[in-house]
């Protein structure tokens, strides 16, 4: 049987080939990938392993390790997993392709890789541990969008329906694709990641935005909550083949009469509207089941496992990043990879 794995840049048409073949999402998509790339200071690239018939396809983002002349992977922001027209049932294509995907890391000089599975494109989690960690991190939440509007409505816990009437009584009105309200929902956002805290990776700049919005065209929208004409939050989604992503989701600071929860409502109004199979949510912060899970799990059914994957090609150069006396095997279970 013939078998190869090999690196692919986003201009490769063997990209586009597998994705035709395989069911994947807006994350794997090389425009994508290329948009992400530049946050984390690597390169965009996939892994693509090959059978007769088969196929195995995986985003990444190569960065160097500084002061090493070494690199590992990450996946791109969000969830661009390992996808197959090969089903998860036949876990030891799985186990090949992982294997392959790391002997060709290894080769590459690359010596970690962290990656992200897709909640909602499952993948075999016993053989991607076969050949690295397997971690599950808790749930994400989705909507089924074949329901009926009322049966969603119903789903929807009563505080939740609560505040989305009065939002409706204030007057909040729910505009999609206004991108004249792009650069001032930006601000908002900006501020809402000052307000909570946030890591300085999540201040994306205003040009990665609008770059984004430029490399994604119309699979990518915005929607925001206005009242009197005063921009109140916004959220920033995908809708790509029946998939429908919260990317990102801000508010303004004072009272926002729960515009973020008349955003959830209606943007899974309009998704279904628009004969959309799923809107996903996403989970808590790195899938803790906290106030953020608990905040979008009141508004569908939908639970699917998150996990992330990890890996090291080359356990005697991960040994040396890693600080003296550290044992590698007490490394895999949190941050990873841990000389970040």
């Amino acid at each position: 049987m013939t078998t190869e794995a090999f690196l692919l840049g986003p201009d490769a048409a063997d990209w586009g080939e597998a994705l035709a073949r395989t069911s994947h999402d807006v994350y794997h998509l090389p425009e994508y990938v290329v948009m992400d790339a530049p946050l984390s200071g690597g390169a965009p690239v996939a892994v693509r392993y090959d059978e007769p018939g088969r196929v195995l396809l995986l985003p990444l983002v190569l960065r160097p390790i500084h002061e090493s002349g070494m690199r590992d992977a990450v996946s791109p922001y969000g969830y661009p997993g390992p996808i197959s027209n090969t089903g998860p049932e036949d876990g030891a294509f799985w186990t090949r392709a992982g294997q392959a995907m790391v002997d060709l890391l290894h080769k590459e000089g690359i010596v970690t890789a962290f990656v992200r599975l897709h909640p909602l494109l499952p993948a075999p989690v016993d053989a991607l541990a076969s050949v690295g960690t397997v971690v599950h991190h808790g749930q994400t939440v989705s909507v089924d969008l074949s329901l009926s509007l009322e049966e969603m409505w119903r789903q929807t816990r009563q505080t939740r329906r609560n505040e989305i009437s009065k939002a409706r009584r204030a007057g909040v009105d729910i505009v999609v694709d206004d991108w004249s309200r792009f650069d001032q929902w930006i601000d908002t956002y900006h501020d809402n990641m000052r307000r909570v805290g946030a890591s300085g990776y999540y201040f994306f700049p205003p040009a990665h935005f609008h770059a984004l919005r430029t490399a994604l065209g119309d699979r990518m929208h915005l929607a925001v909550a206005l009242l009197d004409g005063q921009l109140l939050g916004g959220n920033l989604f995908f809708e790509y083949r029946g998939f429908m992503h919260s990317y990102l989701q801000s508010t303004r600071d004072g009272n926002s009469h729960h515009a973020d929860k008349l955003l959830y409502d209606e943007l899974r109004r309009w998704g279904r509207a628009r004969g959309n199979t799923v809107f996903h949510l996403g989970g808590g912060l790195g899938g803790a089941h906290d106030s953020l899970f608990a905040f979008k799990a009141a508004f569908g059914a939908g639970r699917h496992d998150f996990h992330t994957w990890r890996v090291v090609t080359d356990p005697d150069s991960y040994a040396d990043l890693l600080a003296p006396g550290v044992p590698v095997e007490s490394t895999m279970s949190g941050r990873f990879p841990p000389y970040r």
